[in-house]
């Protein structure tokens, strides 16, 4: 079964920690957003057992967002 990905022990922060920086940061929340709405899709993409390269598509472009978070959490350390 199919679940959400855990992005916050990906980034090694917790739920508390990135809340915070979310506040203060209007793109940071933003792409928060964007990764909630790509993993939601992922996980019904993988529900319905879309074909391989629909799931995988998908995948990748849940990847570029937490790139983005990534970098934006650098940027603003």
């Amino acid at each position: 079964m199919p679940v959400t990905h855990d992005l916050y022990q990906d980034l090694q922060l917790s739920k508390e920690e990135i809340q915070q920086k979310r506040t203060k940061d209007p793109l940071l929340d933003s792409l928060i957003n964007k990764y909630s709405l790509a993993d939601a899709e992922v996980v019904k993409a993988e529900e319905a057992k879309s074909n391989d390269d629909a799931v995988r598509k998908l995948k990748e472009a849940r990847l570029l967002v937490k790139d983005k978070i990534i970098k934006q959490l650098q940027a603003s350390s």
